[in-house]
């Protein structure tokens, strides 16, 4: 098969393009290290993401979510609250009149929805169990070596292999990146009383601690500390860990009980230099790392992934060459200023909430209390998380790319 778009990087974001892509006609290779079968497990592993809004719609134009919604919590209500202030911020769905803020859902049915999608796709062929160790392109194709001595070669290259994304290197993009001396600690809790669909996040000194709805009486925990204190935490007999945990989450939910594994993330703040090079795009985290503060990582890599196919199949249908610089040059434009802004939001509010000086946390816990007073911006808050704001995708919006 002649491909004209090849996607390294079989995750969330790289499924969700290639099958967007598939589903216009557009004949994509998928490159991916693991094997198919790992890809396909679905025992739990954990990983849950925060499908906004607008990725929800995503996902049922390119006719998944039908798969996931029975697998998804509806997340009703929100509340931020600082440390152990009795002051905080409620967003209702009710304020907006929608049926859920957002969905957490666990990352295995994601994957699993999407690599049925693609393997129902003709124009879909999967490379798994391959890693790419050259690139290269010209005037009219790029091109990747694989590491069994296989070629690929197609007009356009999209790298969605990560945030070391070894294509954005070997195309010679730099990448701007700061750590955080943060880990997040990611686990899963049943507890004895329902959470009855509300997310919560606190914030502490050491970072932002969010309880995250999952189907039945389970809640997902992002729960960060300082890099060294949270060795000795994740260091600790199981019961020493639990009681850790119980003394942050507090007892709202009733007695708490761990599902392994755990897991451990350390934070870094990341944007590449470019989001284009000769035939070469870049999506997800090999373009952008973001802190998990708002939960919106996943979401904002899927508006890369929507933009990005609405891009090449814009171009297509004109008969240009999708892979050229001036095909490429709106999907820059429109998507590094929005992740730049994402950028500077989340790392400001993970900045702000980590000062414990006296001044700076009264004037925190009263902002919140403030804002949760003036409903109208409440409103655009919500619809902001939501994704429902500003120039959205067409897949974003429920249509086809």
């Amino acid at each position: 098969m002649a491909y004209q778009v090849i996607v390294v990087g079989g995750g969330i974001v790289g499924l969700g393009l290639a099958v967007a892509l598939g589903r216009a006609g557009i004949r994509t290779a998928i490159v991916e290290r693991a094997h198919a079968g790992a890809m396909r497990e679905t025992a739990f592993d954990g990983r849950v993401s925060a499908v906004s809004a607008a990725s929800q719609a995503m996902f049922a134009a390119l006719g998944v979510w039908g798969r996931l919604a029975e697998k998804a919590q509806p997340i009703r209500e929100i509340r931020v609250s600082d440390g152990d202030s009795p002051l905080f911020l409620h967003y209702d769905r009710r304020a907006v009149g929608a049926e859920a803020l957002g969905h957490i859902v666990e990352n295995r049915w994601i994957r699993r929805a999407l690599l049925d999608a693609a393997g129902d796709l003709d124009g879909i062929r999967l490379h798994d169990r391959r890693r790419v160790v050259g690139y290269e392109s010209d005037a009219a194709q790029a091109r990747i070596a694989l590491d069994d001595g296989g070629r690929l070669t197609a007009p356009l290259i999209v790298a969605a292999d990560g945030r070391r994304s070894r294509v954005r290197g070997l195309a010679g993009i730099g990448a701007t990146e700061t750590g955080y001396d943060q880990t997040a600690i990611v686990a899963t809790v049943n507890h004895d009383r329902p959470h009855r669909g509300i997310a919560q996040e606190r914030f502490l000194t050491a970072g932002p601690f969010a309880v995250l709805p999952m189907p039945g009486r389970r809640s997902s925990i992002v729960w960060t500390e300082r890099g060294a204190v949270a060795e000795r935490i994740l260091a600790l007999p199981p019961p020493d860990f639990a009681v850790e945990l119980a003394r942050r989450f507090t007892d709202y939910l009733g007695a708490l009980r761990i599902v392994q594994p755990v897991f451990r993330y350390p934070l870094t703040l990341l944007l590449a230099d470019r989001y284009v090079a000769d035939r070469l795009a870049l999506v997800g985290d090999a373009a952008h790392a973001i802190h998990p503060i708002a939960g919106q990582g996943l979401n904002i890599g899927l508006r890369d992934a929507a933009a990005l196919a609405e891009t090449v199949v814009d171009a297509a249908r004109l008969g240009l060459d999708i892979g050229a610089p001036p095909s490429l040059r709106g999907y820059t434009r429109w998507r590094r200023a929005d992740n730049a802004a994402m950028l500077a939001l989340t790392d400001g509010l993970n900045r702000l909430f980590s000062n414990d000086l006296a001044p700076f946390r009264l004037g925190r816990r009263l902002g919140l209390a403030a804002v949760d007073r003036l409903p109208a911006l409440k409103r655009t808050l919500i619809r902001h998380a939501m994704g429902i704001t500003g120039d959205r995708p067409r897949l974003t919006r429920g249509l086809d790319p």
